[in-house]
């Protein structure tokens, strides 16, 4: 008996992480916005809620690189920081 695997039959496609799926940055794409968000909690003694711009900047970088699901930042917590829409 004899057993074959075949390796091409299926294409792997790449796709953003699940949500609460939060893979490495190996590439350090979002080093800056982590470095800078890491200042500001060290800075304010670790109170996040005066880092939030550092936060959305940090999460809209992974978004935009594809290491986490994209979400509404409204949905994330940031409708505050969002620019008012143009009338």
């Amino acid at each position: 008996m004899s057993t074959a695997m075949n390796f091409g039959t299926k294409s792997f496609k790449p796709r953003p992480p699940d949500k609460g799926a939060f893979p490495l940055d190996h590439l350090g794409e979002c080093k800056a916005f982590k470095e800078k968000f890491m200042k500001c909690l060290n800075h304010s003694r670790f109170d996040n809620s005066k880092c939030r711009v550092e936060a959305k900047d940090y999460l809209e970088c992974r978004m935009g690189h594809e290491l986490m699901a994209k979400e509404p930042l409204e949905k994330l917590g940031f409708k505050d920081l969002l620019d008012p829409p143009q009338s």
